[in-house]
């Protein structure tokens, strides 16, 4: 039995296709199964929370939505506890300025300490604009212990860019207590479209009218532990876009 799932976005579809059941592609015989080693189980999980993290984003955010990189003034060196704590803090006074204006605040937020200790805050939010304020103003009023440095989505390398950035591994020098990402709990979690039907073979992918397949998102492999087939790949529309 097929499974195709898809998710759709404004500037990109995703598909996810592959086999249900124990066996893989029709003909073949079924996979021995074996025990997946811890490294194995690291990657996919990261692989998962990868694609996650970037439909998440494409779900809730624009190519003109503000990534704001936040840092302490020099020498400033807070603990996990204190930065969490002034994140909880900036996120009310920002929110609160939001609502002033008739908007709700969307956010994802990544905290992290630099090698030689420097800490920082990456926070991905919904831009908002009037003829007195900005999203870029609004976040530099609202923190007073250090600079904001902000960039758009699209000038911050795309939808892949940066959910792999925000769902990084924690490096070696960053302690546990510091979580990986926290988000705003308005955010929509995008769920795919599934088709399952009967099929000897596969086919070869067809985008719609006015899409394309991008080369460089199509793989097709076997699962190591299943010994079943699949394939995943993004379309975009004929006039550009990218994520």
């Amino acid at each position: 039995m097929r499974i195709k799932k898809q998710w759709n976005f404004d500037t990109s579809i995703e598909i996810e296709e592959g086999y249900t059941g124990r066996y893989g592609a029709p003909g073949k015989p079924r996979e021995k199964k074996r025990k997946p080693t811890p490294e194995e189980i690291r990657r996919q999980n990261q692989r998962n929370r990868e694609n996650n993290m970037r439909r998440l984003i494409k779900a809730n955010f624009g190519k003109y939505d503000c990534w704001e990189t936040i840092t302490y003034r020099k020498g400033d060196r807070p603990t996990p506890e204190e930065m969490k704590a002034d994140m909880q803090r900036l996120i009310r006074k920002v929110r609160k300025e939001y609502r002033k204006r008739g908007h709700e605040l969307k956010y994802i937020l990544r905290m992290e300490i630099g090698k030689r200790g420097g800490p920082h805050i990456h926070i991905l939010v919904n831009a908002i604009s009037g003829t007195d304020y900005r999203t870029e103003v609004i976040l530099s009023q609202c923190w007073d212990k250090g600079h904001v440095n902000s960039k758009t989505l699209y000038e911050s390398g795309g939808y892949k860019d940066l959910a792999d950035y925000i769902v990084k591994e924690q490096q070696e020098w960053e302690p546990e207590s510091l979580k990986r990402y926290t988000r705003s709990r308005n955010l929509e979690v995008p769920k795919p479209k599934v088709r399952k039907w009967k099929a000897r073979s596969w086919r070869e992918p067809k985008a719609p009218a006015g899409w394309y397949i991008d080369k460089e998102t199509f793989f097709e492999g076997t699962n190591p532990f299943t010994g079943k087939t699949y394939r995943h790949y993004i379309m975009y529309p004929l006039k550009g876009g990218s994520g």
